[in-house]
């Protein structure tokens, strides 16, 4: 989906935030959505059932900082965490730049975590991308909770290639922007690497 517009020197990117339901997705978007300046952020739009959980997706555009010398906009998407909903997820997939995964910190979820990573490879894959070749950032959400597992431990299990990862507790912000900040700077590292991006002015 990524865009240049070379007069003005904007790109425009998308980054799907990824996860097993309930991991805290919509509720990293919403948290974003709240931090962000009114001026650089659009509607937040989102479709959620009566548990509030996103059957669709949730869809932020947010200007961020410039980024070299071109300013950067960005679509943030969630995707259903259910898995009866893969169809939706491939569709909101589609055109992404880069992804976070937003992995549930707490002991239950990590078979429920590991499900989402392997479906994420896959409807990758189908788009003829590798996940290893990919722009992704590890959120580990709940960080706020008692009883998760080690940082080292979901490591070891999830975050094998060694990505960038952050604690984050989506309910209060903490860590929220530094995992935002880094998917951007990897997505434009991306896209520079592509020829999509023009390289820094001298």
């Amino acid at each position: 989906m990524s865009s240049v517009n070379l007069m003005a020197r904007e790109v425009a990117a998308k980054i799907v935030f990824y996860g097993p339901g309930l991991s805290g997705k919509t509720t990293t978007l919403r948290k974003v959505y709240e931090t962000v300046r009114p001026a650089h952020r659009g509607e937040m739009m989102s479709i959620a059932t009566e548990g509030d959980r996103t059957l669709f997706f949730d869809f932020l555009p947010v200007k961020v900082e410039r980024v070299g010398d071109c300013s950067v906009r960005l679509a943030l998407y969630t995707v259903p965490g259910q898995v009866f909903y893969n169809a939706t997820r491939k569709l909101v997939l589609q055109g992404a730049d880069g992804v976070v995964f937003v992995a549930d910190s707490q002991a239950e979820a990590m078979d429920a975590n590991r499900e989402s990573l392997a479906n994420l490879e896959e409807n990758l894959l189908e788009n003829g991308i590798r996940l290893e070749r990919f722009p992704l950032v590890m959120q580990w959400n709940k960080r706020d909770l008692e009883g998760t597992l080690s940082v080292e431990e979901l490591r070891r299990e999830l975050n094998p290639r060694g990505v960038p990862d952050f604690e984050t507790a989506a309910t209060n912000g903490r860590g929220v922007l530094d995992t935002l900040k880094t998917i951007t700077r990897l997505v434009i590292k991306d896209l520079r690497a592509k020829r999509i991006v023009p390289p820094p002015r001298p």
